[in-house]
């Protein structure tokens, strides 16, 4: 989200409304939307709207990116424990005009979308190698 006075304004009045999620937790779901909006760009896809399957994609792919091995802490620490989550706050931006929506998307569209300890577990190196999986720190 962009530092802009207005979108502060938005950002309080959510925090306000729903207390749940910390804002930086706003902040990397607007990450992930501009993220999963330019992968379909790159991808041939052109400028076109993204479903919460897809969002929740380009989310999982941001963190892990982001926040490596500590990333489910991170979004726990955040409030963020599960899809539904994820689209709650989607939900919230949107009730505050910060994000939009068609008529066709709902907060069910993220619901289930995946097990997060799953999604967001870190990797486990092989026997006899422990750094043969571990992402690489630059």
């Amino acid at each position: 989200m962009s530092a802009t006075p207005h979108l502060h304004a938005r950002l309080a009045q959510i925090l306000a409304a729903d207390p749940r999620y910390r804002p930086a937790a706003y902040a990397l779901v607007s990450e992930a939307v501009t993220f999963t909006t330019a992968k379909h760009r790159e991808a041939g896809q052109g400028r076109r709207h993204i479903s919460g399957q897809e969002l929740l994609a380009g989310f999982r792919e941001l963190a892990l990116q982001r926040f490596g091995v500590l990333t489910l802490d991170v979004l726990h620490d955040w409030g963020i424990c599960r899809t539904e989550d994820v689209g709650n706050l989607v939900f919230n931006m949107v009730h505050h005009q910060v994000l939009g929506a068609t008529e066709e998307d709902s907060p069910a569209d993220f619901a289930k979308g995946y097990d997060f300890a799953k999604a967001f577990a870190p990797p486990v190196p092989p026997r006899g190698d422990p750094a043969a999986k571990l992402p690489k720190i630059a």
